[in-house]
């Protein structure tokens, strides 16, 4: 079972282990959904099909926070949170090359292969191709390894947009299989680490974090540390 961050009536919060599926596809393997599925129905003993509601994705290498809705009201209001980018999902990532700028705004066209299922940075104007935005700070650097640790907050929601958009500025993400280079067995260096919703219900401001699980965060622990505390410390 994945663990739960909260839960009531309307949410469920949960922490995506990496190279799970958020949800079910052809390939068949069990997803985070159907996992959160089993886990309302038999805490709850639900008879029959259990509602739960899929408001936002993270792409399978890729662990961290995601947010399920209980109740299809609570549905409708995440989703309209994350049309209006009311939800905040922020992340954080190790990629290679330490001369990167101290923080960025990276807007990019990019265009998805349907036959591959890759994603690529084109000309703007390019058929089919959406504007991808995002702005990056630097928390940290290890010149001794060629890696920077940074916060990434996105302004667009695009299908592998972090990632195709930090290789190409010519900074990829450690043990991103997909758009770099790495060891086969270890998670790629990035995190869904923040969350921020409003409760569908309550009108409240909610602000959830997670520390990142995979490997190649572990030479950034301290850091990674106090910028989870000073973001827990401002709610």
């Amino acid at each position: 079972m994945p663990e739960i961050v909260y839960e009531d009536n309307h949410l469920l919060i949960t922490v995506k282990p990496p190279n799970v599926l958020t949800q079910s596809d052809s390939t068949g393997d069990e997803s985070l959904h159907e996992m959160c599925k089993a886990y309302i129905k038999e805490k709850y003993q639900k008879p029959g099909e259990v509602y739960l509601g899929l408001v936002h994705r993270l792409d399978r290498p890729v662990g961290g926070l995601v947010a399920f809705a209980r109740t299809s009201k609570a549905a409708s209001r995440l989703s309209e949170q994350l049309r209006s980018h009311h939800m905040e999902r922020e992340y954080l990532a190790v990629v290679r090359g330490c001369d990167l700028p101290e923080e960025a705004f990276l807007k990019d066209h990019l265009l998805k292969d349907e036959a591959t299922g890759n994603v690529k940075v084109v000309r703007p104007g390019t058929p089919g191709a959406q504007e991808a935005r995002l702005r990056y700070h630097v928390l940290a650097r290890r010149p001794e390894a060629d890696t920077a640790l940074v916060h990434v907050r996105l302004e667009t929601g695009r299908k592998h947009q972090i990632r195709v958009q930090l290789q190409n500025s010519g900074h990829p993400i450690v043990h991103d299989m997909r758009y770099g280079q790495g060891v086969k067995g270890e998670s790629i260096a990035l995190w869904g680490a923040v969350l921020r919703i409003t409760h569908p219900t309550q009108k409240t401001p909610m602000c959830f974090t997670t520390l990142p699980k995979a490997g190649a965060f572990s030479a950034y622990t301290d850091e990674i540390q106090a910028f989870l505390s000073h973001i827990s410390s401002q709610q």
